[in-house]
């Protein structure tokens, strides 16, 4: 060692000395002030600080807080005040930061079921049910929001409005109420219908959006949070008015339709046609056809190509992520994800989780569908031979009974249980509410339920549809423009179409209409079509302007 070094570490001795010397003193100064006069000046430092804090002066006794012994305390339940305030501050603190819906939607004070409340709109109308009719200027700029990433709608408004193909148009919807697809109906009222509006999903509604059409005129039946019981007398209130009946039917679902069918059959009989975008309310409108009972054309969207590729793929591809992030904050690397189902919505599940570094399978019944998602570098299982393992469970399959409860009994303690098909009936949450079992509802959304040994599962949304029950997670407005867009023109396609033209069965959406959906959606990406030279579309024997694929062709 030089001596550079040794006297540099000398140096540093002596500073650090006289450092603790120039704290002692400070010590004794301090404890002169503090300590009584009769008091021993001999103590050491730790002494002194000992006497500094317990000489501070108090106003009044403090009780020591006993927490081995009041540990019960913390766990007695609050009021019902504090219960409701303490759910509300979670709720909110969890949602608040990323949507100013959420704000909106959740902050009211106001606990009186708006079916008791007696509202009236600034015209004075007050043919609606909403949470508050007063949030509407808030709903406005939703929506006006929504309006700057939905070009193809607005364009389409635009362009037929002067013909007002819609005119004569009473169009009863069940939908998402959100701020797209209050641009699609708005749509529609421009292009000259009446609607009146229902929520196809309880906790999907955003209130302020609701009070924005309501405030405009529009009949409005819905508000986040419905009891069972609300949904179906919305729905009812929706269909059942004096001096007015619906002759279509834009249904999400088939809630509606069904509603309509059997409460009434005259009104159902006498309708022009329906228009259905899920595949549960497709499924149901099979049904009826194959029985002889569906007495009016519909028209099946959600097979159409600009409804499965862009609002059921790469909707959900994102809407996944954003739900699960939301509501449990949850990191996917290494986390092991079963999806039930690969269909469209399922591929875009699995292509987001993935691309986070969550190890995941699949469940199939279709050979196609398992060999894509082997293709695709999925391990297709069976869910009984993978559930204590899985940290994360999603189903997307539009069946009933995909997760029963023995394998809910069966998985790992922690494990997150979802949905993103349309209804809830795929996993079957109603044998949780059972005795035996705890629900504890630890932010909005989301439940825990405790089994008798401690173990908790996570459910979202009480499995009702994840991307419409968080805050603007279902909201992807370019995709859900796409979507309106294609509802929109095959309500107009059906109302204005000749007579037998359409016979009482479901039709698909023609495949002309498809591309020139896509082709509005376009002008959004710069994207510059290639024209077919004369010699090109006499050799593939296309007309130049389309259709280009076959109704049989699958992209």
């Amino acid at each position: 060692m030089t001596d550079a070094v040794v006297d540099g570490k000398l140096e540093l001795v002596k500073q650090a000395t006289k450092y603790v010397k120039e704290t002692e003193n400070v010590a004794e100064k301090y404890s002169a002030m503090t300590v009584s006069k009769n008091s021993d000046m001999n103590m050491n430092v730790g002494e002194l600080q000992s006497a500094a804090f317990t000489a501070v002066p108090t106003l009044k006794s403090v009780k020591k807080i006993q927490f081995a012994e009041d540990k019960q305390e913390f766990q007695k339940y609050p009021t019902k005040a504090g219960r409701r305030s303490l759910s509300r501050s979670i709720s909110q603190s969890s949602t608040d930061s990323y949507s100013s819906a959420a704000s909106y939607s959740d902050s009211s004070d106001d606990e009186t079921s708006p079916r008791d409340k007696a509202q009236a709109n600034s015209k004075g109308s007050s043919d609606f049910c909403v949470k508050n009719v007063k949030q509407a200027e808030f709903g406005r700029r939703e929506i006006e929001i929504a309006e700057q990433d939905m070009s193809a709608l607005i364009s389409l408004r635009k362009r037929a409005q002067g013909e007002k193909p819609l005119a004569g148009a009473k169009i009863v919807g069940c939908t998402h109420i959100t701020a797209q697809t209050a641009v699609l109906i708005e749509t529609l009222v421009a292009l000259g219908a009446q609607c009146r509006w229902t929520a196809c999903n309880i906790y999907s509604t955003q209130n302020e959006v609701a009070a924005a059409l309501a405030e405009t005129g529009v009949p409005v039946f819905a508000w986040k949070g419905e009891s069972e019981d609300d949904f179906w007398w919305c729905i009812d209130r929706c269909v059942n008015t004096e001096g007015w009946q619906a002759n279509m039917i834009l249904d999400d679902g088939g809630d509606l339709t069904h509603w309509v069918y059997k409460k009434y059959p005259s009104v159902f009989k006498k309708a022009q046609g329906i228009v259905e975008e899920s595949v549960t309310g497709v499924h149901r409108l099979y049904q009826l056809s194959k029985a002889g009972k569906l007495c009016v054309p519909a028209m099946n969207v959600n097979d159409s190509v600009t409804k499965q590729k862009f609002d059921n793929l790469y909707c959900c591809r994102e809407s996944i992520l954003d739900g699960l992030k939301r509501t449990t904050d949850v990191m996917f690397g290494g986390k092991q994800v079963v999806v039930c189902g690969y269909g469209e919505v399922g591929k875009g599940c699995c292509s987001a989780l993935k691309a986070l570094g969550a190890i995941v399978c699949i469940t199939e019944i279709d050979p196609i569908c398992a060999l894509q998602g082997c293709m695709d570098g999925f391990r297709v299982v069976k869910l009984n031979e993978v559930i204590r393992q899985m940290d994360l469970v999603i189903t997307c399959t539009g069946n009933k009974n995909v997760v029963t409860r023995e394998q809910l009994d069966r998985m790992k303690n922690g494990c997150i249980v979802c949905n993103m098909g349309h209804s809830n009936t795929e996993i079957d949450v109603a044998s949780l509410r059972s005795p035996e079992l705890t629900w504890e509802r630890v932010r909005s959304q989301v439940d825990h339920v405790i089994w008798p040994d401690g173990k908790r599962v996570v459910l979202l949304a009480e499995v009702r549809f994840l991307s419409s029950t968080t805050p603007v997670s279902l909201a992807w407005s370019f995709v859900l423009s796409i979507t309106a867009t294609t509802q929109a023109l095959a309500l107009i396609e059906l109302f204005n179409a000749p007579e037998g033209r359409y016979k009482q069965d479901v039709y698909l959406l023609p495949k002309k209409m498809d591309e020139y959906v896509a082709s509005l959606h376009l002008s959004n990406f710069d994207a510059h079509l290639t024209e077919l030279s004369d010699e090109q579309a006499k050799y593939m024997g296309l007309n130049k302007n389309g259709p280009f694929k076959p109704n049989y062709y699958r992209y």
